[in-house]
């Protein structure tokens, strides 16, 4: 049994196969997020280009997907948050990260997809890539302990 590439836990057969080949619709905008990123482990292009909004094809560069799908290896999927997309929504987000590697190393897509519902099928419209968030450090006084965690004060330690 081949899992599918999603990280559902699912048979691929079972899951998203049957999305990506047209034997049924996504139910959900999650569902075709999963597709979506399973279409890229398989170099299915066709069903990228067919899944994205009529509305939002301008531009979309059928070739240059291929080269990132065929030379990539897809790694895992995380679902960080849904909002809306559920089967009496008309649009939904989904936050995710898709890793993979790649001649550069170990990467991390992380993006805010976008969905419509329309004509009884998900369609993705737009993506909003997530910038990661600063760290916030908090300023270490000179007489707290030293945080190289030396167990000395910071002012004899570090903050010289």
């Amino acid at each position: 049994m081949e899992t599918c590439p999603c990280d559902s836990g699912e048979p691929y057969a079972d899951c998203c196969k049957s999305i990506i080949t047209g034997k049924r619709s996504a139910e959900t905008a999650e569902q075709l997020m999963r597709a979506r990123y399973t279409a890229h482990a398989k170099v299915e292009v066709d069903f990228l280009f067919n899944s994205t909004h009529p509305d939002h094809r301008q531009g979309y560069d059928h070739a240059g997907t291929r080269r990132w799908a065929e030379k990539a290896d897809w790694l895992d999927l995380e679902i960080i948050s849904v909002s809306g997309g559920g089967a009496k929504d008309t649009t939904g987000e989904v936050e995710f990260i898709a890793r993979f590697r790649d001649k550069g190393g170990i990467r991390s897509h992380h993006e805010r997809g976008r969905f419509k519902h329309e004509k009884k099928s998900w369609y993705f419209t737009e993506g909003e890539m997530v910038k990661p968030k600063p760290l916030s450090v908090a300023k270490t006084g000179r007489n707290d302990p030293c945080p190289c965690g030396s167990g000395k004060k910071y002012k004899k330690c570090c903050g010289r």
